[in-house]
């Protein structure tokens, strides 16, 4: 495989997630051809010219849209963000059925005029979504996966860069597992620089403790929940996360990101779509088998295999 040329990324849903993605895909010139598509004609239409009336100033990417299904033809990329919003206190698994309904609608319709493009899932809860979205296109498993958790883990690396006093591209560390409230960091492999996590040494002095860390965990598995409470949607950061995974198919970068195929196999876990350390290229999503795991760790993914198919189970029919 090989940079495509003339790139062209579809994002589907001109929401506030939807937007935001086709804004930091233009000012990041993640493709030559960013378009636009919903249902929602005026809407649609309103926000590509408002990013149209700034190109401007954003290289030579362009920007396109509207509510015909034609919009999406010839997509080398199609990011999904399209479906009802979490509403604060909602969990991401109560949205389930929902965006279930939509999907099931969307997909086949999708595929029929975008038959051979990379499909990306960030409409909530992506992962769940991605193994439902599998089946109904019967895509192999590396052409359509959710954005997972490459946000929670930039949120991760953050905060850890904050508190070390380093910064967020020198921190090494990973969420996995659910885009969700069953996540978990791979502590067992974090770094700051080549140093293990516990044993930086800070501009304080001092170092983490396994208490800090755990809370840290917390606060990055319940970010969304306070962004949500005090403007209503999460955006800026889940569209610049989603150009960074256009960018890394599109320019076959080989890129190592936390995103959400569905597994086969993968540590005793098969048929669920979880966030595992995998080569994003033009060829899509692979696993990295050889990820490892501590005891605890092992036991936390399993979970989360669990957790996610019971909502995946409680969608059939």
């Amino acid at each position: 495989m090989a940079v495509i040329e003339n790139s062209k990324v579809t994002i589907v849903g001109a929401g506030s997630v939807g937007s935001s993605a086709a804004y930091a895909s233009l000012i990041r010139g993640s493709a030559r051809h960013v378009a636009l598509y919903d249902i929602a004609t005026q809407k649609v239409e309103a926000e590509v010219l408002d990013l149209a009336h700034g190109t401007q100033f954003t290289g030579s990417s362009d920007i396109t849209g509207g509510s015909d299904l034609a919009v999406v033809e010839g997509s080398h990329v199609v990011v999904i963000t399209a479906g009802a919003k979490q509403d604060p206190g909602q969990t991401r698994t109560e949205l389930a059925g929902v965006n279930a309904g939509i999907m099931r609608k969307m997909m086949p319709r999708l595929l029929e005029v975008a038959p051979d493009a990379i499909y990306v899932i960030v409409t909530n809860p992506c992962d769940v979504l991605t193994v439902l979205a599998q089946k109904e296109t019967g895509l192999p498993p590396e052409k359509i996966f959710a954005s997972g958790t490459v946000l929670d883990t930039s949120r991760l690396r953050w905060k850890l860069g904050q508190r070390a006093g380093v910064s967020t591209s020198s921190v090494h560390a990973y969420i996995v597992g659910e885009h969700g409230d069953t996540e978990f960091p791979l502590w067992s492999k974090a770094t700051i620089g080549t140093v293990p996590i516990l044993d930086w040494v800070t501009p304080r002095g001092d170092r983490l403790t396994v208490e800090e860390l755990d809370q840290i965990a917390v606060d990055v598995r319940d970010a969304a929940y306070k962004v949500i409470q005090g403007k209503g949607a999460t955006n800026y950061a889940i569209g610049l996360s989603t150009a960074r995974i256009i960018e890394a198919i599109l320019n076959d970068e080989r890129a190592v990101m936390p995103v959400s195929p569905v597994l086969d196999g993968f540590h005793g876990v098969s048929g669920v779509a979880l966030s595992v350390p995998s080569v994003v290229s033009s060829a899509g999503a692979a696993p990295i088998v050889e990820t490892q795991f501590d005891e605890r760790e092992l036991d936390l993914f399993h979970r989360s295999a669990a957790a996610l198919r019971d909502v995946a189970d409680s969608l059939r029919g």
